[in-house]
């Protein structure tokens, strides 16, 4: 399993990782979350990434899950967020990891390889790329910060239901309800509430206005290997994109996921080969 590792901010936030250990010496592998979700997004892919003998390191980004939320919203951003995660890495005494990112946690991957690229040794983006489909950001901005308290865990998975079906519209009644309990969580008050701060749904508002990814994808993109995992259905990494993707950066591995949209759960047969043939190239 998992060791719980706590790690303190530069602006004193307590932060927590899950920190799953592996028997063999490959380059460790950090995992992080898309915008509303939290360390347990990985619970199924750490145990298999660390069965193929890479430690694996699943933060919980500073305002979701266990991490302190931050009384000030203008720090939820990606700049901040890759600062938080380098101070992870340094606290774990991890020198250089290979980045695995959904949606929000590939920004943070293309951020930290920017400020601090000797860390990144190479990327998996899942379901995020140099341009972001504004169809997908809206979708995502009407609902992010939105929920209050349910009433039960049927109650959480129905809203989950609602806002991702378009993504997995083969999920099932269980699906759901295992989806509902990797997002939610009860307060100190014992209220059942989504495990994130609702005022993150600042940091949509800029991505709607500028989705253009360029600057930062191409400097990840030269000189390590980089993965590009994206869903067939996906409203925010499109056909289009991904074409643009590979004739501009044609050294990007791209791999699709059938059947899902935003964001692959990386469980899926398609991305676990994608993922296994690209770690099996990596020191």
């Amino acid at each position: 399993m998992f060791t719980d590792r706590w790690t303190t901010s530069a602006e004193g936030l307590r932060l927590y990782a899950r920190d799953y250990p592996a028997a063999g010496g490959g380059l460790p592998v950090i995992c992080l979350h898309g915008l509303t979700r939290n360390s347990a997004d990985f619970e199924d892919v750490a145990p298999w990434l660390a069965g193929m003998g890479r430690r694996v390191v699943v933060p919980d980004v500073r305002g979701r899950g266990r991490s302190d939320r931050d009384p000030d919203p203008a720090r939820y951003n990606p700049a901040v967020y890759a600062g938080d995660v380098i101070g992870v890495l340094d606290a774990l005494q991890i020198e250089r990891a290979v980045f695995v990112g959904t949606s929000m946690g590939g920004l943070i991957t293309m951020m930290a390889a920017l400020t601090a690229p000797g860390r990144v040794a190479a990327a998996v983006l899942n379901d995020v790329g140099p341009e972001l489909s504004l169809a997908g950001l809206t979708r995502i901005g009407g609902y992010v910060g939105q929920a209050g308290v349910f009433a039960n865990w049927g109650e959480v998975a129905a809203n989950a239901r609602r806002s991702n079906a378009i993504a997995f519209p083969d999920y099932q009644d269980e699906d759901w309800d295992r989806f509902a309990r990797r997002i939610a969580a009860r307060n100190e008050a014992g209220d059942l509430v989504l495990a994130y701060d609702p005022a993150i749904s600042a940091a949509i508002q800029p991505a709607l206005e500028a989705p253009n990814l360029w600057p930062l994808f191409e400097p990840l993109a030269v000189g390590r290997p980089v993965l590009m995992v994206r869903g067939e259905l996906s409203d925010i990494l499109d056909d289009g994109i991904a074409a643009r993707t590979a004739e501009r950066t044609p050294q990007v591995r791209q791999a699709v996921v059938p059947g899902v949209g935003h964001a692959p759960m990386l469980t899926e047969p398609a991305a676990r080969d994608a993922i296994a043939a690209f770690l099996a190239d990596l020191p």
